[in-house]
């Protein structure tokens, strides 16, 4: 051993490996993505997996995961984002480039959680016991007093 070793020369076979097992020759596709089409683009659109339609590596699709309103900005890109994925390979690997939709949840950072209700006042919990009030069973009126609290501290519609 020499002393440390880059983090990046540890783990380049087993990136190789996991991008070869989806059609990626070239590993720097999916590690440097942002400087090969752009912070914007990268933002958008994730490079999923590459087909070869022959044996001899021409004439691929590149298939990339964007979310369904950026479909149509990236879509007028693909030119752009073929051309510089193809000067990544160093000749014309890709011949078409292929959209696939997702939802904005589990694309990139996680979804922001959900805001918690405040407390309802005394006013609303009065009202709700009220709605409540005529139900005999208690797992039921629990569940109606729940309710009516919700549908009150909403307040009127705008």
């Amino acid at each position: 051993m020499r002393g440390f070793e880059a983090a990046s020369g540890l783990l380049a076979d087993k990136i190789r490996t996991a991008g070869e097992a989806r059609g990626f020759a070239v590993a720097r596709l999916l590690t440097d993505w942002s400087e090969i089409v752009g912070d914007e683009t990268a933002r958008l659109a994730r490079p999923v997996k590459i087909g070869y339609a022959a044996k001899d590596g021409f004439g691929a699709t590149l298939t990339l995961l964007v979310t369904g309103p950026a479909a149509p900005r990236v879509q007028m890109e693909l030119p752009r984002i073929r051309d510089r994925v193809n000067a990544c390979y160093g000749y014309n690997a890709i011949a078409r480039v292929r959209l696939t939709q997702t939802a904005p949840e589990g694309f990139g950072e996680m979804p922001a959680p959900p805001k918690p209700r405040p407390a309802p006042t005394p006013e609303t919990c009065a009202r709700a016991r009220e709605v409540a009030e005529g139900v005999t069973d208690p797992t039921l009126h629990a569940a109606l007093e729940r309710l009516a609290q919700n549908v009150l501290s909403r307040g009127p519609k705008a």
